[in-house]
């Protein structure tokens, strides 16, 4: 649409204007030219130049919050950090981006993931088979979405070096692959957002199983710039009450064939590093007792070394009592040097036989602790006989009363040990009645020790025969007590009043009648110490233990196991004592002067 003209009114007298409008148009157009090229050449900003890609250092910390000045979502990089791009052909993408937020559920038979497209991250990851420890119970939700929102730091988001990058790419709504808000496994998903120098693509291939292929691609200004895939906000079961959730959850990585965990304590802050990375790691990732997130390299690419950050950051929960209280977050990130970055990722339970057969395998996360070389054995005989037995309850008595009976000719080694012990009961007692005035350091008590080991030889008593049982089994007690609370199968197993068979009895009714057994059997068994602080020790021992399943957190598991077979043992002492009666005390010879 053309300009009308413009009518001047001048002041004076008339005369006629040499400049028609065309000419003074003309004139106003080149002089703005000339302005415009002049600015250009003496003021205008610099256009960005690519940096070559530095190596990257071996240790690492994810990066720092974004500068206060950052406006959410609108921080458009301009320039890239050195260490971070590497030079591409590639020109910029063109801006792309949602114009709303949108929900996208995946779904198949073993989880449900929601993600946001905005920061193309995930908000509820719930496991269908698994419950958590709320009353009632609901579907267990490895993210803690308050946590999060509290935080800033959701599943799968992004880890930059620079930290407006990484605020841009992580709060920027992406477009979205598919037009549905639910998708049903096996399917892809795939969000892509830019500003016209950053540009990010994440795409998620999810089929029948607990791994997620993950493959993310990050430019700017056509340039691969590091960046890695993070879990974020929490993770695990967070009703969890024994212990407190934060205080079960690791950061892992595996290297050369080892195992390394990561505790909160362990957690340094995220400015601890600086912008490094650690590499040359198998598998890296976070897990609390009974479920982990996993970062694996490609299936058909093991040998890709991962590079990893762990880091904690701390936030506010208001606790029972409705006071405010700090809590530490554990976060891991992960990347590799390839561009299109592609990572599988492992979210589900710690099945020891599932975790086995991963490649890499990560049956290493299911830890028995030191004695492992007995936990493993028996967990896998008490899976064995679930076949059999579908109660894990039960399946734990049959495997109690199969350890006994395995034990049992020991039982009668040890009762035959106490029976002779008895039977010289009466001279050792006259042995350490002559020698009681004597002081425990007095050389002359070392002559009372001579004189017990002589009586000993003599009737062919070995001292610690009467104890083997006893050592065999605290070792047992306290595998099967690894095995039963760490192991994936163990939790929320019902066995008549006790719901969950890998925590405490809630009614204690395990730990008294432990505590009643042991008493009925120490009771039926002939002592083998004639010292009355010892035998009162023996005495308490019962007492003692059932204290210990009150205040610690043993299972209820390992307490059915000491229960049954405290009742199996009453059974093998009452046929013991009726096939081997205990014979009289046999007359102390007079001592020497």
């Amino acid at each position: 649409m053309s300009t009308p003209p413009m009518n001047f009114q001048p002041i004076g007298p008339k005369h006629k204007d040499k400049f028609t409008p065309e000419l003074r148009i003309l004139a106003a157009s080149l002089l703005s030219m000339v302005v415009i090229l002049l600015w250009a050449k003496f003021f205008a900003p610099k256009p960005p130049v690519n940096q070559p890609q530095r190596e990257q250092p071996a240790a690492s910390a994810p990066a720092t919050a974004a500068p206060s000045g950052s406006v959410a979502g609108g921080v458009t990089p301009q320039a890239p950090a050195p260490g971070n791009t590497s030079v591409g052909a590639a020109s910029p993408a063109p801006p792309m981006a949602a114009s709303e937020e949108r929900t996208i559920v995946v779904e198949n038979a073993l989880y449900r993931v929601e993600f946001s497209n905005r920061g193309a991250v995930v908000k509820s990851w719930q496991l269908k088979k698994y419950k958590d420890d709320a009353k009632p119970q609901r579907t267990l939700d490895l993210v803690h979405p308050e946590t999060a929102a509290k935080t800033g730091g959701w599943p799968f988001s992004l880890v930059f070096d620079d930290p407006q990058w990484e605020k841009a790419a992580n709060t920027a709504l992406y477009k979205v692959s598919s037009e549905s808000s639910s998708i049903e496994a096996p399917g892809d998903l795939t969000f892509t957002w830019s500003d016209g120098h950053l540009e990010v693509i994440k795409t998620f291939h999810f089929d029948h199983s607990y791994v997620v292929n993950a493959e993310t691609t990050t430019t700017l200004n056509g340039s691969h710039v590091l960046a890695g895939l993070a879990w974020r906000g929490g993770f695990g079961d967070v009703t969890v009450t024994d212990p407190a959730p934060s205080a079960t959850i690791n950061t892992f990585y595996s290297e050369n064939g080892k195992l390394s965990t990561f505790l909160e304590k362990k957690l340094e802050g995220p400015e601890k590093w600086g912008n490094t990375w650690q590499g040359g790691k198998t598998f890296t990732g976070i897990e609390d007792r009974y479920f982990t997130a996993a970062f694996l390299p490609p299936a058909d690419a093991l040998s890709t070394p991962l590079e990893t950050r762990y880091w904690k950051i701390w936030t506010t929960k208001t606790n029972k009592e409705g006071k405010e209280e700090s809590e530490a977050v554990p976060e891991v990130a992960t990347a590799t040097a390839a561009q299109p970055m592609l990572l599988r990722v492992f979210v589900g339970p710690k099945d020891y036989d599932d975790l086995k057969a991963m490649h890499p395998p990560l049956n290493a996360l299911v830890q028995f602790g030191w004695l492992e070389f007995i936990a493993d054995p028996l967990f896998h005989g008490l899976k064995w006989l679930h076949n059999y037995i579908p109660n894990w309850g039960w399946a734990i008595v049959v495997l109690t009363i199969v350890v006994n009976m395995v034990l049992f000719p020991l039982r009668i080694s040890s009762y035959k040990t106490t029976i002779k012990m008895q039977r010289v009961a009466p001279e050792i007692k006259q042995i350490q009645e002559k020698y009681k005035k004597y002081k425990m350091n007095d050389p002359r008590k070392a002559e009372m020790n001579k004189e017990i080991m002589a009586i000993y030889s003599r009737e062919g008593i070995n001292p610690v025969g009467g104890c083997i049982p006893m050592v065999l089994q605290m070792p047992i007690w306290f595998g099967l007590n690894a095995a039963l609370r760490y192991a994936i199968e163990l939790r929320h197993s019902p066995w008549l009043w006790v719901s969950d068979l890998s925590s405490k009895d809630p009614y204690y009714f395990l730990p008294v009648a432990v505590g009643v057994s042991m008493y009925l059997v120490s009771k039926m068994t002939p002592m083998t110490t004639t010292d009355p602080q010892q035998a009162q020790m023996m005495k308490f021992l019962p007492i003692s233990m059932s204290v210990m399943f009150v205040i610690f957190p043993f299972s209820s598991g390992l307490a059915l196991y000491i229960l049954t077979s405290s009742l199996i043992g009453i059974v093998q002492q009452w046929y013991l004592n009726k096939t081997h009666p205990l014979p009289a005390p046999a007359k102390p010879s007079r001592a020497k002067k």
